[in-house]
């Protein structure tokens, strides 16, 4: 193989992948605008930087649209004199960033690529390190490369991606993402979901001790193997630390509850009716639209007349659910879970899930509420 073809490999690999990369990085999270801002928010608190979270939603959206139009101009070839530079300034940030993630693990799951991939934090960093070099590679060719179908054609192809996404990114954000990697998407049954499997990996911690000598007063540290807990004579018991060597498995679905006023969890009871059971989701009721909320009262009464359980899951105080209920005639009950896994159940506030034998088989924006006939329809007795 000549230099010359070698070269052409290189540099349209690079330019390939990180147009892939970029384009599916920027779909999956523009798709799920509010996904992006609650992981903006995990970031946020992480470094103390709690008055940019009302910015949560913007930095969200603005990050995944930079990334897909980064990622359409490296696809197919498009200002690579500008955008080129404007891949290297992005990963130039990032891959610092993600190392600094990986060692001090503030968060779990950067968040690179929303819920659709999920990598560890070491993965991430690794990641970035590659991309960053296809980035120094396609800048340094950034004049000589061009589009395989020429310069037009990637033009036009730019432009309809970026259309299209736009189109996506609407659409989502006015009902629910038109891809759903969520835990708790339409065909899971949330039970199967929540259990541990008998030879599921444990979690494994190191205890590390800390004695005060008592002749001296200087503290030592100790670990599990050889820590002085019976020579009361010389040594006294000052703290002790846990570290998490290596983390156990964890079900797709946690943290789902479905409380009574009284702290009872009483999710068996709906998640084993064979009828429908539908669950209003509503994380914070001072945020919560009302837009809908005549259309939601209505199902809400046919709902209890076909004798199927209809109720609401807020995050919300009970003080706050019995102000809500009085001032908009309510005709459900309300219960209390989670405020993080009901933001993860559904991107609506308020949203509408319906349940059979504890399936999903609906998910509702608060803008698609169906009427009694439109859900008898599709989900006939």
């Amino acid at each position: 193989m000549n230099r010359k073809i070698l070269i052409n490999i290189i540099k349209h690999t690079a330019r390939i992948g990180i147009g892939i990369t970029f384009l599916f990085s920027g779909f999956v999270k523009g798709i799920d605008p509010w996904g992006s801002a609650y992981k903006f928010i995990d970031y946020f608190h992480a470094m103390n930087l709690d008055w940019l979270v009302p910015l949560a939603f913007t930095f969200g959206v603005l990050l995944a649209l930079s990334e897909f139009i980064i990622g359409a101009a490296h696809m197919f070839a498009v200002k690579l004199r500008f955008f080129s530079w404007a891949a290297l300034v992005y990963m130039l940030f990032f891959t610092p960033l993600t190392l600094w993630i990986a060692i001090s693990n503030p968060v779990t799951d950067c968040g690179c690529f929303g819920d659709a991939l999920v990598l560890s934090n070491w993965g991430t960093f690794y990641k970035n390190i590659l991309f960053l070099a296809f980035a120094i590679i396609v800048v340094i060719w950034r004049n000589e490369i061009i589009c395989f179908g020429g310069i037009k054609t990637g033009y036009i192809l730019a432009v309809i991606s970026v259309l299209v996404y736009l189109g996506s990114v609407v659409y989502s954000y006015h009902h629910e993402p038109i891809f759903d990697f969520r835990p708790y998407k339409v065909g899971v049954n949330i039970q199967d979901g929540m259990k541990i499997p008998a030879d599921a990996p444990k979690a494994v911690y190191e205890n590390i001790f800390y004695y005060k000598n008592k002749k001296n007063g200087e503290i030592k540290k100790f670990t599990e193997q050889n820590y002085p807990w019976q020579d009361t004579l010389n040594w006294e018991f000052n703290k002790m630390d846990t570290k998490l060597l290596s983390k156990g498995y964890e079900p797709p679905i946690h943290g789902f509850t479905i409380e009574t006023r009284e702290g009872n969890n009483v999710y068996d009871y709906f998640l084993n009716d064979e009828n429908y059971v539908f669950m209003l989701i509503a994380y914070n009721l001072d945020k919560s639209s009302t837009k809908n909320q005549l259309k939601i009262n209505t199902l809400a009464k046919w709902a209890k007349e076909q004798n199927y359980s209809f109720i609401c899951l807020t995050a919300s105080l009970f003080v706050k659910t019995e102000v809500f209920a009085a001032e908009h005639q309510t005709n459900y009950e309300f219960f209390n879970c989670d405020e993080i896994a009901l933001k993860t159940i559904i991107r609506s506030n308020p949203g509408l899930i319906v349940l059979k034998k504890g399936t999903i088989i609906a998910k509702y924006h608060y803008n698609d509420i169906p009427t009694p006939e439109e859900f008898s329809a599709e989900f006939p007795k």
